[in-house]
């Protein structure tokens, strides 16, 4: 036997048992995701009826399958925004600044990331209490009981408290990788920007950002992902999808539809749509930021 051979031989053997995991716990749920959206089945009965692309007709006349729609969209659009903006803000001043315990924040601002959802979740309905929780607290410390609200039970504004905690949960996790990415930029960029009379926010957006552009990118599709995940879960921690339905994200009307209401291959269609938006979203939005490399 060749080297050549052994070596690929050897090669097989070692990546064969992630292909093999991969395939059975991900390529053929995938796939019996996509069959199932065809039929109209309960989940639990023998019978199941073939009706083609009828479930997919049905979801753009269910309202509630249209507002989960649009919740997921405002969370995916704020929670990236937000937490770019704050955690390269905290990035650049723990990277960049003599900031007395740096280490400290750094780890302070990591914490949220290793909690569980649920723990996450228990925080801030303690926090959005209407009657004993610290923000309404705060507020009428401040004499400014005017914003006092009912955080978790105001139809117009509950998706927003959703959003809040999300941010809370990300900013620490990004900043770091993004510190990591300003670290590696030679200080002599910043010295001879200074030289020339750069100020600090000229430094900023014209060495900073562009040479940690492609990590912003790469966190980009991160933010899509982990926002239609654990929306999910901190929706079902807090509020179960309510008040009525107000809070319901693309993955708890699924999880409703299909082993709630025992409307499985309806789920398992809606299952489709989230699973085509994610990647079809991440596309676009890669597309879109692309950039010239730059490299120093």
């Amino acid at each position: 036997m060749s080297k050549k051979r052994s070596r690929n031989i050897f090669i097989a053997i070692c990546v064969s048992p992630a292909v093999i995991l991969f395939t059975l716990f991900m390529v053929l749920p995938t796939i019996e995701v996509f069959r199932m959206s065809l039929y109209n089945w309960g989940g639990f009965s023998k019978t199941k009826e073939f009706v083609g692309f009828n479930n997919f007709k049905l979801l753009w006349n269910d309202m509630n399958f249209i507002q989960s729609f649009q919740n997921s969209v405002l969370l995916i659009v704020l929670v990236a925004i937000i937490t770019i903006i704050f955690a390269v803000f905290f990035a650049a001043v723990l990277t960049k600044e003599k900031v007395v315990g740096g280490n400290f924040f750094r780890v302070i601002f990591y914490i949220p990331n290793i909690l569980s959802i649920v723990v996450i979740a228990g925080i801030f309905s303690a926090v959005y209490d209407a009657k004993s929780g610290l923000l309404n607290s705060v507020f009428g410390v401040l004499k400014l009981d005017t914003f006092k609200q009912m955080w978790l039970g105001n139809q117009d504004i509950i998706i927003y408290s959703i959003a809040g905690a999300l941010i809370w949960q990300a900013i620490g996790y990004y900043m770091v990788m993004y510190m990591s990415s300003m670290a590696s930029i030679p200080e002599s960029y910043y010295e001879a920007a200074s030289l020339e009379g750069a100020g600090k926010f000229k430094q900023f957006t014209s060495i900073t950002l562009p040479l940690i552009w492609n990590n912003i990118r790469t966190t980009l599709t991160f933010y899509i992902i982990s926002t239609i995940n654990l929306s999910f879960l901190l929706v079902k921690a807090m509020t179960g999808g309510g008040p009525d339905g107000s809070t319901e994200v693309f993955l708890s009307y699924m999880y409703s539809q299909a082993y709630g209401n025992s409307t499985y291959g309806y789920g398992m269609a809606i299952g489709v749509v989230v699973f085509t938006f994610s990647f079809a979203l991440a596309a676009i939005v890669s597309r879109i930021t692309k950039r010239d490399v730059l490299e120093y």
